[in-house]
């Protein structure tokens, strides 16, 4: 698989391959795109925000939902990183890869480990999406595979709850 840089993600872009509702080309990096935080979860608490600075205490569990909806198209997949500011804040967070063919916001589970009380922007960049092309189209894409997340909006914890508890209307 071949990272994509910007021209190539712009080229996606341009010819509506690739699609990415919320789209600012500031986020735009030599190969990849910056995801923005559009809401912060605090399941513990049950603090929701979509709005201000949410102040994420040490040792604690959240959860961020972003801003953009991906509609990948069956030859691309993302893999997401979070972004160095973060990691050296001591936020710990679980990565991996967005299928192709998938469709939707992403949800970030994170962990504040660090020793104080870390404040998390809404609107701030979060984590960076590198695309990478397939060699060949795959026989299923994610939503004919399992497609538990395909089209989410909000933050979604539970796919088969659609309750106020667990996915953001």
């Amino acid at each position: 698989m071949a990272v994509l840089s910007d021209a190539d993600i712009v080229a996606f872009l341009d010819d509506k391959s690739l699609r990415i509702e919320g789209y600012n080309e500031r986020n735009l990096t030599p190969n990849g795109y910056d995801v923005t935080i559009e809401e912060v979860l605090i399941p513990s608490t049950g603090l929701r925000r979509k709005e201000g600075t949410v102040k994420i205490p040490s040792n604690l569990w959240f959860v961020v939902a972003t801003k953009e909806y991906f509609v990948l198209p069956p030859t691309l997949v993302g893999e997401i990183w979070i972004r160095t500011t973060w990691a050296r804040k001591g936020i710990l967070a679980s990565f991996g890869r967005i299928d192709a063919g998938f469709n939707g916001n992403l949800t970030f589970s994170a962990f504040n480990a660090s020793s104080g009380d870390v404040g998390i922007p809404i609107g701030d960049r979060f984590a960076q999406v590198v695309f990478s092309e397939l060699r060949s189209r795959p026989k299923k894409t994610y939503e004919q595979r399992s497609g538990n997340y395909h089209q989410q909006r909000g933050i979604t914890l539970d796919p088969k709850s659609p309750g106020p508890d667990t996915r953001s209307r």
